[in-house]
C-alpha cells in the first residue's frame, strides 16, 4: 500500500474519531465526562490537522479555490432566510 493511501485512510479514521468525541461531549451528562470527551476531541483535532498538513505539503490533499461570485450567491441565499 502506498504512503498516500495510508494517510488517506488515517485521515478518514481520525475524522470518524473526532465525530464520536464531539457527540460524546455534546451528550455527556456530567462535567467530568464532558471534559474527558472535549479533551480527547481537541487532541484528535490536533492529530487530524497534522495529517492534513502533511498530506497538503506532499500534494496529496488538493483543494480548489471558489470564485467570489459563488461565495456571494451562497451567502445571500442563507442571509435572506
Amino acid at each position: 500500500m502506498q504512503d498516500k493511501d495510508l494517510m488517506e485512510k488515517e485521515l478518514l479514521i481520525i475524522k470518524g474519531v473526532c465525530d464520536l468525541y464531539l457527540h460524546g461531549s455534546i451528550e455527556s451528562t456530567t462535567a467530568e465526562v464532558h471534559t474527558a470527551f472535549k479533551d480527547a476531541l481537541n487532541e484528535s483535532l490536533d492529530i487530524q490537522n497534522k495529517i492534513y498538513n502533511l498530506m497538503s505539503e506532499k500534494g496529496w490533499y488538493k483543494t480548489e479555490n471558489v470564485e467570489q461570485t459563488k461565495i456571494d450567491t451562497v451567502k445571500q441565499k442563507f442571509t435572506s432566510n
